[in-house]
């Protein structure tokens, strides 16, 4: 066992930087807290995005490469191997809903799971994000 281990961070690829921090901020209220720039070891742009504190890194690589189609369907992407998505916790699921509607956010997979309210959801780049609220 390691002592005191406390998350960090979750990293996400993103295909457009400033697309992705105004996505963040409107529709999740993520805020920018620090810009590395452009990284040249990595011929990438990154940034942190924090809430609540928790953090997000986005990576803006010179030539990302697009999701596969697969990884677009929640059911299916699940059977792949490898990391599927980032959850949080909401308090009002119809509030929540309300206000990614309003921001043109498509809801991509609704269920109810263990008597708790789950929605799925993708950001600008197609990143699965799981939302429940208890």
């Amino acid at each position: 066992m390691i002592p005191d281990l406390a998350p960090a961070h979750v990293g996400i690829s993103v295909y457009n930087m400033k697309e992705s921090l105004e996505w963040y901020e409107r529709c999740l209220g993520y805020r920018l807290i620090k810009d590395d720039g452009f990284v040249p070891e990595l011929k990438a742009h990154i940034c942190f995005v924090e809430r609540d504190g928790f953090e997000l890194e986005l990576f803006e690589y010179v030539s990302p490469k697009k999701i596969p189609q697969d990884r677009l369907i929640p059911n299916e992407d699940i059977k792949t191997v490898g990391t599927k998505h980032i959850a949080f916790y909401v308090k009002d699921m119809e509030v929540v809903k309300k206000n990614l509607l309003k921001n043109d956010v498509k809801i991509v997979h609704e269920v109810s799971m263990d008597g708790d309210h789950v929605i799925f959801i993708h950001d600008c780049n197609g990143v699965l994000i799981e939302l429940i609220q208890k």
